[in-house]
């Protein structure tokens, strides 16, 4: 894949936006489609840019990164191997004790539903493992 031109000072959600538009194929539309799918299941997800370009998508804590490669983009949700999956969408690093992918290949579709549930149940997730403040005393 092709270095992006970005410029450092760029926010998170612009950097992905440019990714989707440099991939120019395929993987630009999947990535673009599964990003506005999280946004319609998650309207406060804080996107990320992390690991030297890696599109991340946030709610108290990953709920999953979206990478392209040259024949597929990869969806690992942070700990997928907690959530139901009963549209079976999880496809990718099954054997893992943490983490779950979905490959997406040119021509194939993600049931919209059972992708926007995953997201859903990864927020609920990321929200109840969430440490609560300190009630330290301020001096």
């Amino acid at each position: 894949m092709k270095k992006s031109d970005a410029n450092p000072g760029q926010s998170a959600s612009a950097l992905i936006s440019q990714r989707v538009a440099e991939l120019g194929d395929w993987r630009g539309d999947a990535l673009g489609r599964m990003r506005e799918l999280i946004r319609q299941a998650d309207p406060d997800v804080v996107e990320e840019w992390k690991w030297m370009g890696t599109p991340v998508f946030s709610h108290d804590g990953i709920i999953c990164t979206g990478e392209s490669y040259k024949d597929k983009v990869k969806l690992t949700f942070a700990k997928g191997a907690a959530l139901q999956d009963p549209a079976r969408l999880f496809n990718a690093s099954l054997d893992g004790n943490v983490r779950r992918a979905i490959d997406i290949f040119e021509g194939e579709e993600v049931d919209a539903s059972a992708f926007k549930a995953l997201v859903l149940q990864a927020v609920a997730l990321n929200i109840s493992g969430k440490s609560k403040p300190s009630k330290k005393a301020k001096s």
